[in-house]
């Protein structure tokens, strides 16, 4: 994937209104904001749940982007999910689009999308999908690579959970890092609005993004969030949004000195001998598994046990509590290996059960 990289700052600050409502509110939100802010964003097509909701002001907002971009001289950037859309952005000169975690999510569109962009190289933001699938996220990258978009950038803006949280949307910090990895060219910029879906989180969420290295911020910025048409709770002031700037601590990636490389090498020298014990306990206990699988097929007993696997969970949630570590972690770490346990006693009686059949075929 060729990607020019656009973004030559850390942070890059995303901020704007989560909707457009009137030529005054983006008008004085971006004045507000112009001092410490590379893009101003707005979304004037908003895709919502319920079909009575808010939708967005429409193609009429395209006018007010562009007299924001004309008194302030940032660039502007709204969101697109039609190739209609990404037209009407095109003719009025509109910097920069992002595609949305609901678009994202379905192939089909990002194609239109792409297609309709294809000689026009400009720079295109990728919010993740709703729910964690890393696939679908690269393959919205790569079809718009693939129709000539050079400049493009990752948002990362959480994901949908069934369980209890603190959180709008879980960030699972896991897939940005993953996306780097597989990309690394990609800019990654993270949406802490949506995130939080709290204003009181933002600060905190845009730290931990600094922290793991990402990109820069999309923050929803708006002179009057109590009264905003839509996420009136995530979105923050222009005055919260410098101090939030204001306190940000951006650390280092590396060191040259040499005796802090000296500390960092002990401790990842800790690590890695402690990461290999894990190692070896869980071949033993893949032996075991293994002892297990031969012990149930004698005896015709099932693999998967219920009852065994609730306890499991529970008496390992409890020494997760003694040992002081985070329960949750605990029981996502057994969960996967409890898979694998799985997987390793079902291809044992799958191997056996082909030997039966083939002793029947040689009778």
């Amino acid at each position: 994937m060729k990607i020019d990289k656009f973004i030559h700052k850390k942070p890059y600050l995303i901020a704007g209104p989560c909707s457009a409502e009137s030529e005054q509110q983006l008008l004085e939100t971006a004045h507000l904001i112009k001092e410490i802010t590379d893009v101003f964003r707005a979304g004037i097509w908003k895709p919502r749940t319920k079909p009575n909701s808010f939708e967005g002001v429409g193609e009429k907002g395209l006018q007010w982007l562009q007299k924001v971009k004309k008194e302030t001289g940032l660039k502007v950037l709204t969101e697109i999910a039609t190739p209609q859309h990404v037209e009407k952005c095109l003719k009025a000169e509109i910097d920069m689009l992002w595609i949305g975690a609901r678009t994202t999510v379905n192939p089909f569109y990002v194609q239109e999308i792409a297609e309709a962009l294809k000689g026009v190289d400009i720079p295109v933001f990728v919010k993740n999908p709703i729910h964690p699938e890393l696939g679908l996220w690269l393959g919205a990258l790569e079809r718009l690579n693939k129709a000539g978009i050079k400049q493009l950038a990752a948002i990362h803006r959480g994901f949908f959970s069934y369980e209890d949280s603190a959180f709008r949307n879980d960030p699972k910090w896991e897939m940005p890092i993953k996306l780097r990895e597989l990309l690394p060219q990609i800019p990654i910029i993270c949406d802490p609005s949506h995130i939080a879906g709290d204003r009181e989180m933002i600060a905190e969420i845009s730290q931990t993004a600094m922290d793991l290295n990402l990109n820069g911020l999309m923050i929803e910025t708006h002179q009057n969030p109590k009264n905003a048409w839509s996420d009136a709770k995530q979105q923050i002031t222009p005055k919260k949004l410098h101090q939030i700037m204001d306190d940000l601590v951006l650390r280092k990636t590396k060191t040259d000195d040499d005796f802090l490389k000296i500390k960092l090498k002990e401790f990842r020298e800790k690590i890695d001998i402690l990461d290999r014990k894990i190692v070896n306990i869980l071949s033993d206990r893949k032996k075991i598994v293994e002892e297990i699988a031969f012990f149930k097929r004698q005896n015709k007993i099932t693999i998967f046990q219920i009852e065994r696997w609730f306890e499991i969970l529970k008496f390992r949630k409890k020494d997760a509590v003694d040992f002081g570590m985070n329960e949750k972690m605990i029981a996502e770490f057994f969960e996967l290996v409890h898979k694998y346990s799985i997987l390793t006693q079902t291809k044992i009686m799958r191997n056996a059960n082909g030997e039966k059949l083939e002793n029947k075929r040689n009778g």
